[in-house]
């Protein structure tokens, strides 16, 4: 890895604002992510929540450390680390953390509902980040999702009832996951996709590694081959491989639709809880991942309100130049 000694590239190729090339790469981050929560169900069984939400980002760091050195990455610069640890804040600590340890007492299909606040908190967080002004039909799209998406989650799980400490660790997840997803969103148009999870991963590692050897100590794991299966897939493809593509299609954007495609994940999501975890598959679940579905390419559809994505784009490089004198993305 070397030092970044300028923040200008010429740019030939400005990043595609194509929403299917977005929406996309988006889709393949979403199933990647649709294994998550039952997988960490299975892992929380024989490892301690603290190890299951440390260690996954301890796997992932080891490998992006290696990516970066093989492919000699240059350094982020400057205000970029700040931003980078907002990133890993949100989804290598925060999120991980906090669903390891609600997942320990509620099953994957209540777990659903963060899944399914996240698209409509990633907007919001989009709009105040970036300023982006979707129209109304967006956000009636995204309402009626979101609406959507919690009474098909809330149906699986029987309700939320009163409110226990899992859903407010559930609610702050969904908080972290928006805000990092966000952040890491407008960064990969700086940095790329994979190096932003890989730098965040990174910045990260030294927090994790110690909260990792201190689950170990605590609680030495005693786990099967299936819960370290599982472990392993959240170390390797939910916190790794599945960023790349999901970075990638909110870099390409715009953010507030790519979004949404998440409303798709707890369809899936339940879906495999009940095909892994044994989870009851009811007419309802068909109907209300239907409704999801639905709903998600309504939103998706809608314009932005005002300006093109391609305006949106040469709008945040003006402001770049503006700001550094040149700004450049490298196509990736």
């Amino acid at each position: 890895m070397r030092n970044n000694s300028s923040a200008t590239q010429n740019l030939e190729q400005p990043l595609s604002w194509n929403p299917l090339s977005g929406i996309g790469w988006g889709l393949i981050g979403v199933a990647a992510f649709s294994f998550t929560v039952p997988f960490t169900r299975v892992a929380v069984e024989g490892m301690s929540a603290l190890f299951v939400g440390s260690g996954r980002a301890v796997v992932a760091a080891v490998l992006a450390t290696v990516v970066l050195c093989i492919s000699r990455q240059t350094l982020p610069r400057g205000a970029q680390w700040k931003r980078l640890a907002v990133v890993a804040g949100g989804i290598v600590v925060g999120f991980p953390l906090l669903t390891s340890f609600a997942l320990t007492t509620v099953d994957a299909s209540h777990s659903a509902v963060v899944i399914a606040l996240l698209p409509a908190a990633t907007a919001m967080v989009a709009v105040l980040r970036m300023r982006e002004r979707p129209g109304a039909a967006f956000w009636v799209a995204t309402c009626v999702g979101v609406i959507a998406a919690l009474g098909f989650a809330l149906a699986q799980s029987g309700g939320f009832g009163e409110l226990a400490w899992a859903d407010l660790l559930l609610i702050g997840a969904v908080m972290a996951a928006a805000v990092g997803y966000a952040e890491g969103g407008l960064l990969a148009r700086e940095l790329g996709a994979w190096q932003t999870v890989s730098w965040a991963l990174v910045l990260a590692s030294p927090v994790m590694l110690f909260l990792t050897v201190f689950a170990l100590v605590q609680d030495p794991v005693s786990a099967t081959p299936v819960q370290w299966a599982a472990f392993s897939y959240l170390g390797v493809v939910s916190m790794f491989l599945g960023f790349f593509a999901w970075y990638r299609g909110l870099a390409i954007g715009p953010m507030t639709r790519v979004s949404q495609i998440q409303l798709v994940q707890p369809v899936l999501t339940i879906g495999w809880a009940a095909l892994l975890l044994g989870e009851d598959l009811t007419l309802a679940t068909v109907i209300g991942g239907v409704a999801v579905v639905l709903c998600a390419g309504s939103a998706v559809r809608t314009r932005v309100k005002g300006r093109s994505g391609a305006g949106l784009w040469r709008c945040s490089r003006m402001i770049s130049r503006s700001r550094r004198g040149s700004f450049a993305i490298r196509p990736r």
